[in-house]
């Protein structure tokens, strides 16, 4: 199957493109979007996140659940949101744990891409959402193509840094190989849980110690 997405992804993923869950998934889209459903985000920007972030560069691994499902907001970066759309609350409480822990301003946008071209994968576990309807497309197959790509990251790449944050993310571990990555986990940046360890968390600085450890250049965790 011919999947517009970024080369080196093409390449490492290729077996995926070719089984029959992708192709289910495929489908599945095409059918909604026959039947009127609104999807997000746009289809050309279903793969932003590996469009913006080649194989070769991925030096962080940031997981979301799925893309936001109200008008304009998703664009395919995991808690990221285009220029001009107010920052939603957990990206605010993620602007306010990096500005504690590193001191950087928070900003009024909330766009990622600064990010995601340094090397941070910003994953969502589900690629699509049916507009108003949260965790609409979790149960079509996308999980199955996520963690295959958080396996062969795993497997294929380097001292790269996963932040898991919340049980949803944490459950992810399990195939991370921890002997070769670093992982770190706290507390989802939702207000709901925020206060539970999010904060405090230093996540920021302690992802980018290991990256100098590991001969890595840091993330500018600024976006402007």
């Amino acid at each position: 199957m011919d999947v517009a997405i970024e080369h080196s992804w093409k390449q490492e993923l290729k077996e995926e493109f070719d089984k029959p869950y992708f192709g289910q998934i495929v489908n599945f889209l095409k059918d909604e979007k026959k039947a009127g459903k609104v999807i997000y985000p746009p289809g050309k920007l279903i793969f932003n996140a590996f469009d913006c972030t080649p194989f070769s560069k991925v030096k962080v691994v940031i997981i979301g659940q799925d893309p936001y499902h109200n008008p304009g907001q998703a664009h395919g970066l995991c808690f990221s949101v285009p220029d001009g759309v107010a920052p939603p609350p957990s990206l605010v409480n993620i602007f306010k744990e990096i500005n504690s822990d590193l001191d950087i301003p928070i900003p009024g946008n909330g766009n990622l891409e600064k990010w995601a071209r340094q090397g941070v994968l910003l994953l969502n576990a589900s690629l699509t959402v049916q507009a108003n309807t949260p965790m609409s497309h979790s149960q079509v197959g996308w999980h199955i193509f996520t963690d295959e790509v958080i396996r062969h990251i795993s497997k294929d790449k380097e001292h790269v840094v996963f932040l898991l944050w919340g049980k949803f993310a944490q459950n992810k571990e399990a195939l991370i190989d921890t002997t070769k990555h670093k992982v770190l986990k706290a507390a989802h940046p939702s207000p709901l849980s925020a206060y539970n360890g999010f904060f405090g968390c230093g996540h920021f600085s302690k992802a980018n110690n290991w990256l100098r450890e590991m001969g890595e250049k840091p993330i500018d965790w600024s976006i402007t």
